[in-house]
């Protein structure tokens, strides 16, 4: 089977983009909550 390789390639896109993703949700929570705490 030449075919999961390159389907193993693809889930490892699939996960590095949905991290990339969380990563930035991450990030942009913490940006957010740091404006709010110092705009009080």
């Amino acid at each position: 089977m030449t075919g999961g390789r390159d389907q193993r390639r693809r889930q490892r896109g699939k996960n590095l983009v949905l991290l990339a993703a969380l990563a930035g949700f991450v990030v942009l929570v913490y940006i957010v909550s740091l404006v709010r705490m110092g705009g009080s």
